[in-house]
Order: C-alpha cells, then sequence, then structure tokens
C-alpha cells in the first residue's frame, strides 16, 4: 500500500506530508464533487491533463501559466481543484466516470458501503461470499485476490463467541471441571 511513498522514504528520505484526498505527487488527482456525490480522477502527465480538460469541457485550462506544467499544478493544487469542482458539479457522477474513462483518463466512482457490493466489478470479483454451516448462512467479505489454479473459496463463517472456548482451553490444559468452573463464575 506504501509503494512510491515507502521509495520517497528509502531512497531520498522524504517524509511526505499528509495529502487527505489528494495524491501527494500528482495534480491533479483526488477526489471531485459531482452533482450526486464525488468520483476520483487520476491524471498523470501532460496528455492525460489536456484530455481530462477537454472532456470537462474546460480547454482553456491548459492555456493557465499556474497549470502549465506538473509541477505548476502540484504548487496550484487548491485552486485547481476548485477550477475543476466547478465544471465535476454540472454532471452526474456515472455521467463523468463515463465520459473521463472514454477520454482516457483514470475515474471512478466513490460510493456508500450501502453501493459498493451493488457495483458490476465488485460483483465480478465475488467480493461478498455466502458461507453456509448447519444453523446460520451469512454474507461476508470475499478474498480479494482470485489465482487460476489455486482459487480461495470461503468453506465456513467465522466461529460465534466462545464457539471454540472449550477447545482452545482444553489445548491450554485446563480440564473440564476447571472450565466449568470458570464458565459459573462468568469469566468466561
Amino acid at each position: 500500500m506504501l509503494d512510491f511513498q515507502a521509495a520517497r522514504w528509502l531512497m531520498a528520505k522524504e517524509i511526505p506530508e499528509q495529502a487527505g484526498n489528494n495524491h501527494p505527487t500528482s495534480a491533479p488527482t483526488g477526489v471531485y464533487k459531482t452533482s450526486d456525490g464525488y468520483i476520483n480522477i487520476a491524471t498523470t502527465g501532460t496528455k492525460m491533463w489536456q484530455r481530462m480538460c477537454e472532456a470537462l469541457g474546460a480547454p482553456q485550462l491548459t492555456k493557465r501559466p499556474e497549470y502549465a506544467s506538473a509541477a505548476e499544478r502540484l504548487k496550484h493544487r487548491d485552486a485547481l481543484n476548485a477550477d475543476i469542482d466547478a465544471h465535476t458539479i454540472k454532471r452526474t457522477s456515472k455521467e463523468w466516470v463515463d465520459r473521463l474513462n472514454e477520454a482516457g483518463v483514470p475515474t471512478g466512482p466513490i460510493y456508500a458501503i450501502n453501493e459498493v457490493f451493488s457495483d458490476p466489478q465488485v460483483q465480478h470479483l465475488k467480493i461478498a461470499q455466502t458461507v453456509k454451516a448447519k444453523d446460520r448462512s451469512m454474507t461476508i467479505v470475499g478474498q480479494p485476490v482470485t489465482l487460476s489454479r489455486t482459487p480461495s473459496r470461503l468453506a465456513s463463517p467465522p466461529p460465534t463467541l466462545g464457539q471454540h472456548t472449550n477447545v482452545v482451553l482444553k489445548e491450554f490444559g485446563f480440564s473440564t471441571r476447571q472450565i466449568n468452573e470458570l464458565r459459573a463464575a462468568k469469566a468466561i
């Protein structure tokens, strides 16, 4: 998860500042308000910056001196983000995601948790999986990685509270009588 941030420290002893929703070294890359929520836009390089401005209907942004280079865009990030927000607020998240992705600008929706599992990609990846036991079934978060030769599968739900207490205590040498005494004392 730290990828380039770790490299910045290990190679240059640079301690990155907190960036919030912004990317620490690339602008514009971050969260932008739409008419019905928020999206994440990630641009790198001049060509992608220009494609984003065209897709936003704001080609004039590419002419502004404070946005002329990647370094200048990073330096003027707050003003740039405000200029982008002024455009993204005019359409829905879905409209912007479709439009910007079509223009070759990586963009994605930012969901509330109740929306996450309706996303087609989340469904395709089977991130939510239902597991069954004899007395119950539940839907839980699946494995984040699927390998073709060794696919993962959730076989059973997590244990209920205290389900394995006796087994664990016996492994540690407690007798049945001692376990019963702990239970009677409401220690377990």
